[in-house]
């Protein structure tokens, strides 16, 4: 039987013979971090290689992306369908092994990682949601939902600052089975850190509330394997592991360097370390018992077993839970759910009630949640001012487990990482909320959650000048805008209680990416429809008002600026001018229709257009093309109440007849 320093031997071998053949990655990371990876995935992590998606399976997360190499090896070793040519293709193009782990890739990538922080904030969501659904789920007894998540992460992940957001919040709510592994190797690309990163690491997370394992040799099986247990004897807070390692260990002349950081160790350098390991092997060649001494589909696979005969017994005990455990794992919303969202809908407008759409949206929440026990809501600090919250709705505390709303302090950021690492991890629909402003401090969570096509929901309230006396540092005028740009990224501005449970109902049926609901600060009055129009809702955009007969000139308005367009129209038609409105509460999803279908509700003849949003004009210049005008703001807004601002900034009956007419 090999021992475990020749088992880790393997890791630092793949990882600089993938990285010399591709001439490009990190093999710093990788080698440094071995001896903890082989004590971790070979005598705790609980998982199946021959079932990634097995559901009670550890989650492990390389928060250091850049050492993909290090959890490729691991995936290929222990016996996931990754095979050699695989890490022999890594970095190439349509490989499963790509520069940083991507998920949805390789099997056993539970998620995409790389933006440094981005890895320990999805782990803190999916030690939440495994709590939450524990909590839920488990009787006495029966402990179906129990797994660990586990994060390795270097002094980048430390050092961004949506670290701390997460990890504080981990600490205040106590999540008992999330593990992290800080390898504090002293370096990063520019050299050793003490120059630029000299805080306390320890006493910065026992500040957070986190027990904390100081002192670690990273390179000692037996202290690596000691540290792990004294973490998991530890159950009411998350655990820092503090590992001390060299980085690019085994290299004789480039260890300990930021040079093996990020690029190939170089020929020389290999040969070298082969010695030095007494690594008699060829590039890419790994002996039979190396692939014995890692393989973990007997393990796990008796591991799944043991779990399917607990649940077999739960499901028997409690049917209808683990009937609707079932459910939510799968992603299959209730049976009832079409029925349910229809009825609402047609509520709404039979209602024809006309509060702002973040009340709106609030009353949507308050519908779909009688039929959603999996949605987990959330606001960073403005659950007053977001409305995301809703009458049945329960806390996540330190104390609370089995709730579903959680409030995320000022952390926009983490808040959003979070709920990417819930939607991961399975059995919950998460959305949150902050002012459409700040999407701005979350904007690259909302980027990887639209990457790894999760279904997290971005409630964005107070969407433009109309939010009125706060002025300009929080009146968003681009956002929207760049938003939209965001692929497979939806996003959708409602102007009422009915486009707004439309967005709600898309946001949830769409499983293969995110949503951003961009709703109001002011009333906005009901827009009344026929029974082709309500239909239409879902489409993204479709003619809310037409013309006797071919329109002059096309009216494409979103949100509070619907209201707007209706009484311009009114005034034109006044006039003898045959004036069409369209309402387009989302442009992706008015995008994705049929040729005929866009071409009904903006025929190619008519080319006089005029969109109007409180936002920047560039983008809807595709819509109106060179004959048309868009009535937008292209520039910061100012400090005054919202009817001042829209009057200032031209959101008047008047200057869009005005602008019509110079069109016509």
């Amino acid at each position: 039987m090999p021992s475990r320093r020749e088992l880790a031997n393997a890791i630092r071998a793949l990882s600089m013979d993938a990285v010399q053949k591709a001439k490009s990655g990190h093999p710093g990371a990788p080698m440094g971090m071995a001896d903890i990876a082989e004590v971790l995935w070979n005598s705790f992590l609980k998982h199946n290689p021959a079932n990634p998606h097995w559901w009670d399976r550890d989650r492990f997360v390389l928060s250091n992306g850049h050492g993909s190499m290090l959890l490729y090896s691991l995936l290929h070793l222990s016996g996931y369908d990754l095979p050699m040519e695989e890490l022999k293709n890594f970095r190439q193009l349509h490989s499963k092994t790509p520069g940083h782990p991507e998920y949805g890739y390789a099997p056993g990538i539970e998620t995409t990682t790389g933006p440094l922080g981005q890895g320990i904030t999805n782990a803190v969501g999916m030690a939440l949601a495994e709590r939450t659904l524990a909590a839920q789920f488990n009787q006495p007894g029966h402990h179906i939902v129990d797994h660990y998540t586990w994060v390795f992460m270097g002094d980048g992940c430390l050092m961004e600052g949506i670290s701390h957001e997460a990890c504080s919040l981990a600490g205040t709510l106590g999540l008992g089975k999330l593990i992290a592994f800080w390898d504090d190797n002293g370096i990063s690309i520019d050299g050793h850190v003490e120059n630029w990163f000299s805080e306390d690491v320890a006493k910065r997370f026992e500040a957070y509330g986190w027990h904390v394992v100081r002192g670690v040799d990273g390179h000692d099986a037996a202290a690596v394997e000691k540290a792990i247990h004294e973490a998991k004897s530890v159950n009411n807070r998350p655990s820092l592991i503090c590992c001390k390692t060299v980085i690019g260990y085994g290299a004789p002349n480039l260890c300990g360097s930021h040079d093996c950081h990020g690029a190939p160790l170089g020929d020389d350098e290999i040969k070298a370390t082969r010695e030095h390991l007494s690594w008699k092997y060829a590039p890419f060649e790994i002996p039979g018992e190396i692939y014995a001494g890692w393989d973990a589909k007997k393990k796990g696979g008796v591991a799944e077993q043991s779990w399917g005969e607990k649940f077999k017994a739960y499901k028997a005990a409690y049917p209808a839970l683990a009937a609707e455990l079932e459910r939510r794992m799968s992603g299959e919303l209730p049976a009832n759910w079409e029925q349910h969202t229809q009825a609402y809908i047609k509520a709404c407008a039979e209602k024809g009630e006309g509060p702002a759409t973040r009340k709106a949206s609030q009353m949507a929440i308050t519908a779909l949640a009688k039929v959603l026990p999996e949605f987990l809501g959330g606001s960073a600090d403005l659950t007053g001012s977001n409305l995301t919250n809703w009458p049945e709705c329960k806390a996540i505390t330190n104390t609370v487990a089995d709730g579903n709303y959680i409030s995320y302090g000022v952390r926009e950021f983490g808040m959003s990482a979070i709920m990417n690492g819930v939607a991961l991890h399975g059995g919950f629909i998460p959305f949150g909320g902050t002012f459409l402003m700040f999407s701005e401090y979350a904007r690259n969570a909302l980027r990887m959650a639209a990457l790894m096509k999760q279904r997290s929901i971005f409630v964005y309230t107070h969407d433009s000048i109309g939010l009125g006396e706060d002025g300009p540092t929080h009146q968003p005028v681009e956002q929207t805008a760049t938003l939209r740009m965001i692929p497979n990224m939806s996003v959708w501005r409602p102007c009422d209680t009915v486009e707004t449970a439309v967005a709600w109902k898309a946001a949830v049926e769409k499983s293969t990416g995110p949503s951003s609901l961009i709703f109001s600060r002011q009333n906005l009055p009901h827009q009344a429809r026929d029974a082709a129009q309500m239909g239409n809702v879902a489409r993204g955009g479709y003619v809310l008002r037409d013309s006797q007969g071919a329109p002059e000139v096309i009216l494409i308005a979103t949100g509070s600026e619907v209201d707007l367009a209706m009484k311009a129209a009114e005034q034109l038609s006044g006039k003898g001018r045959r004036v069409r409105v369209v309402s387009m509460p989302s442009t992706d999803v008015f995008d994705k229709q049929d040729k005929a279908y866009r071409e009904s509700v903006l025929p190619a003849a008519c080319r006089k257009r005029v969109a109007i949003e409180a936002g920047v004009s560039d983008y809807w210049r595709k819509y109106v093309g060179l004959d048309g005008a868009v009535v937008g703001i292209d520039r910061f807004g100012e400090s005054a109440p919202a009817g001042a601002l829209f009057k200032e900034f031209g959101f008047t009956v008047e200057n869009v007849v005005k602008t019509v007419e110079a069109v016509l």
